[in-house]
C-alpha cells in the first residue's frame, strides 16, 4: 500500500526538501503541497491524504489552528515539524493537544547527525502514523479534577487522549485486561517509559493519581531537552501529584514524579536510607540510541530497588525498555505493557510482550485505575 502525503510549510524550499525525501520511499507519495494552514484545509479536503506533515509557524493560519480544523472536519494523522526552542516546545505540545500524533525537529541536523539517518527516521515516522489512520477520530480527553490553582492563574490546556489506532496487522494479538486484582506485593517505586504517543499516554496515567500517591514515580519519555522542561510543567499543572523535570541530587519523595531530562540519562543512586537521582550527560560516543534511555533508568532501578518496582512500558517506536524490564523482572519486579489497540506505535510494548517480560497488557484508558488498585 502506498500512503498519500500532504506536505504543509510556508517555505517552498522546505516543502521541496521534504517531498524529495518522502517520494524516495516506495510506501509514500506526496500528492500535494500547501503553503499555510488555510491552504492545508482546502488541500486536505480535496486530496484526502492518508497523512500530513505540518509546520507550526505559518502566515494566514498557523499549524496549531490547522490541526484543530482538520481534526474537526476530516481527522487525519499529522506529524508536526518544530523548532527546538522553548517557544517551539510549547507550540508542539499545543499541536499534540489539538490532535497531532507526533513531531520531529524542523532542522534535519537536530533529528540525526547523518542526513541519511534523518531522512530514514522521517519516512519511518510518516509511515507509522499513516498506518494508524484507519478509524481515526478527533481526540477527546475527559479531564479529572487536578490540583486547585489560584483564580488568576493562567489556564493551560493539555493533551487529549486518542482511543484510535489499532496495532500492526502482523503483530501477535496479546490479551488485554481492563482491571486487575491487587496482588498484595510490596512496592517502593512506579516507573514508566514511553516514546511516540507518550505525552498523551502519560497524561492519561498520571492525571487520575491522588496527591497522596504513596510512591515516587520515575518517567522516561523520548523527547529533546528543550521539550522536557515544558512537558514537566504542563504535567505538574494538570495533575494532582507533583511533577518536575529531574535534577541531579533530587531525593525521591512519595507523590512526586520525576521526568528524565532530554539529551541526558537519569539513574538512581542509594545514599544512606534515601534514593537519589543522578543525571548523567550523554556523550556522542555512547552506544545507547536513546537519550534519555528507558533501559538505563530501569536497570538502575533494578539495582536500587530490586523487585519492589512496578514498571510500565507505554506506546513508542523501537524496543527501548525491554532489557531494563528484563533486569527488573529477574529481580522480581512487576512489568505491564500498554495494549496494542490503544498504542500510537506498538513497538516498545510489543517488545516486552513478545519476550514474555510483561505480565499484563492494559488499555491506556484503564492503566491508571489498575495502577491504583495494585499499588494501594
Amino acid at each position: 500500500m502506498v500512503f498519500k502525503v500532504l506536505v504543509v510549510d510556508d517555505s517552498t524550499f522546505y516543502r521541496r526538501r521534504v517531498k524529495e525525501i518522502l517520494d524516495g520511499d516506495r510506501e509514500l507519495e506526496v500528492v500535494g503541497e500547501a503553503r499555510n494552514g488555510r491552504d492545508a484545509l482546502e488541500k486536505a479536503e480535496a486530496l484526502k491524504p492518508d497523512v500530513i506533515t505540518m509546520d507550526v509557524e505559518m502566515p494566514v493560519m498557523d499549524g496549531i489552528s490547522a490541526v484543530k480544523a482538520i481534526m474537526d472536519k476530516r481527522p487525519t494523522p499529522i506529524l508536526m515539524f518544530s523548532s527546538l526552542t522553548h517557544h517551539g516546545a510549547q507550540a508542539t505540545l499545543d499541536a499534540l493537544e489539538a490532535g497531532a500524533l507526533d513531531f520531529l525537529p524542523k532542522k534535519f541536523e537536530d533529528i540525526a547527525q547523518d542526513r541519511k539517518d534523518a531522512s530514514r527516521l522521517l519516512c519511518t515516522k510518516v509511515r507509522l502514523i499513516a498506518r494508524r489512520g484507519i478509524g481515526l477520530k478527533r481526540p477527546s480527553f475527559r479531564s479529572t479534577e487536578a490540583r486547585k490553582l489560584p483564580d488568576n492563574a493562567p489556564k493551560q490546556a493539555f493533551f487529549k487522549t486518542s482511543g484510535l489506532l489499532s496495532g500492526y496487522k502482523d503483530a501477535a494479538k496479546q490479551p488485554t485486561v481492563s482491571s486487575v486484582r491487587a496482588t498484595g506485593k510490596h512496592y517502593k517505586c512506579l516507573a514508566i517509559g514511553a516514546s511516540t504517543g507518550g505525552p498523551v499516554a502519560l497524561q492519561k496515567v498520571l492525571s487520575p493519581l491522588p496527591a497522596e500517591f504513596p510512591y515516587p514515580i520515575l518517567l522516561v519519555q523520548h523527547m529533546p531537552g528543550t521539550f522536557t522542561t515544558a512537558f514537566a510543567q504542563r504535567l505538574d499543572t494538570n495533575c494532582k501529584i507533583r511533577v518536575k523535570e529531574a535534577e541531579h541530587g533530587d531525593i525521591l519523595k512519595p507523590g512526586h514524579a520525576y521526568l528524565a531530562p532530554g539529551g541526558k540519562q537519569m539513574l538512581l543512586e542509594t545514599i544512606g536510607a534515601n534514593k537519589r537521582i543522578a543525571i548523567v550527560d550523554a556523550s556522542a560516543s555512547d552506544k545507547v540510541n536513546y537519550k534519555p534511555s528507558v533501559d538505563l533508568t530501569f536497570s538502575s532501578l533494578a539495582k536500587a530497588y530490586g523487585g519492589d518496582v512496578l514498571g510500565i512500558i507505554l506506546t513508542g517506536m523501537g524496543a527501548d525498555g525491554r532489557e531494563g524490564c528484563r533486569m527488573l523482572k529477574e529481580k522480581g519486579a512487576t512489568i505491564w505493557a500498554q495494549d496494542q489497540d490503544s498504542c500510537v506505535v506498538y513497538g516498545m510494548p510489543q517488545a516486552v510482550a513478545v519476550a514474555n517480560i510483561s505480565s499484563k497488557n492494559i488499555n491506556i484508558d484503564d492503566m491508571s485505575s489498575c495502577v491504583q488498585t495494585e499499588m494501594r
